[in-house]
């Protein structure tokens, strides 16, 4: 399997399975001497960890990092940083009722003809437990660049969205509730919604919206490097993902050039920012802002009809421990992300750009 790595100066490489032993990964490329706070980064993977809440899947998993190269009194030494996050609460024999059927818009059935082999415990390497490595990437990026504030938040379950613009919210919120809503309001009935989607035995989507500030002008490299490029490719690689837009996105092709275009002010800022932050493919010093749909989860408590591995239509019900809806757990891995994107761009502008 290629594809385990991302990133060009700042590089993450992840590996291990959803019922495996361990997840884990290899970060290359972290400058040394970052001094780093390892209570934020365990932080960090308790807001992604499963069984946090009522709303998400009840898998118990600590996520507890251990850290075995890279960093030294506290110290990143520059060297590859190598983890491991351990598998403790694995159910395995809860699939084994898909190990000879595909399961609807599962990656079950790609695997097996692609590969010839399929770990069915949980998806294997397709699961979205594979993100608990890039949670941890992603909060080492976040120290690297500490000016630099990514916030990322639920803006939208199933047909229940969050109207008010970003400006408007308050992100210390966040986190008060199990949805990762800042809207009190919005929240309550979100959280109620995945409630009755769970009791009915479904699953529901929804979209986490991300706003990165205090970035500085330059990062990106036109032209097949364009910034927001590469936060699409990003996020479109998490599980799930359906969507990707930033700035004024799909809406932005209804309007006319005199009404979208962001006029500057004298010192080099936009009236208007409907550009995103981004512009030519390079960070313009506005607030970056972008939305990412996820679909709903796949595994659904109902009957459906499936295929086996003969090629029969069979009827399964899902079984085993699932996110009605993946949207609250995601805020974590959208802001990893990104993070990791940032961090990048970051070293390859020290690197090669001699304006800075």
């Amino acid at each position: 399997m290629a594809g385990n790595s991302y990133g060009t100066l700042f590089r993450i490489t992840t590996f291990g399975e959803s019922h495996g032993e361990a997840l884990g990964g290899i970060i290359d490329g972290c400058p040394s001497g970052i001094a780093l706070d390892l209570e934020a980064i365990q932080l960090e993977m308790s807001r992604r960890k499963p069984g946090q809440s009522a709303i998400v899947t009840q898998r118990k998993e600590p996520d507890d990092v251990q850290f075995l190269s890279g960093i030294f009194e506290g110290k990143t030494t520059g060297t590859p940083i190598g983890f491991i996050i351990p598998n403790t609460n694995q159910k395995s024999d809860d699939y084994s009722h898909i190990k000879d059927n595909y399961r609807p818009s599962h990656a079950d059935y790609v695997y097996e003809k692609k590969y010839g082999v399929r770990d069915y415990r949980g998806g294997g390497r397709s699961s979205a437990r594979e993100t608990a490595s890039r949670v941890v990437a992603g909060a080492i990026a976040k120290q690297m660049m500490p000016d630099i504030k990514i916030n990322a938040y639920v803006s939208s379950v199933g047909p229940i969205f969050l109207e008010k613009p970003y400006q408007d919210l308050d992100f210390s919120k966040t986190e008060n509730n199990p949805v990762r809503c800042p809207d009190e309001e919005s929240a309550v009935i979100m959280e109620e919604y995945i409630r009755e989607i769970r009791k009915q035995g479904d699953t529901v989507g929804g979209t986490v919206t991300c706003v990165i500030q205090n970035v500085p002008v330059g990062l990106g490299e036109p032209v097949f490097d364009k910034l927001h490029a590469e936060l699409g490719k990003a996020m479109l690689s998490i599980n799930a993902v359906k969507g990707f837009e930033y700035g004024s996105g799909f809406c932005g092709a209804k309007m006319k050039g005199s009404e979208h275009n962001d006029l500057y002010n004298t010192d080099g800022t936009t009236r208007t920012n409907l550009s995103g932050g981004i512009q030519g493919g390079i960070s313009n010093g506005m607030d970056i802002y972008f939305s990412v749909a996820f679909k709903p989860v796949a595994t659904i408590m109902q009957k459906q009809e499936s295929l086996d591995n003969q090629g029969t239509i069979t009827e399964m019900t899902g079984k085993g421990r699932h996110d009605p809806c993946v949207v609250p757990r995601a805020v974590p891995i959208v802001e990893a992300m990104a993070a990791i994107v940032l961090a990048d761009f970051y070293l390859i502008n020290k690197t090669y750009n001699k304006n800075i």
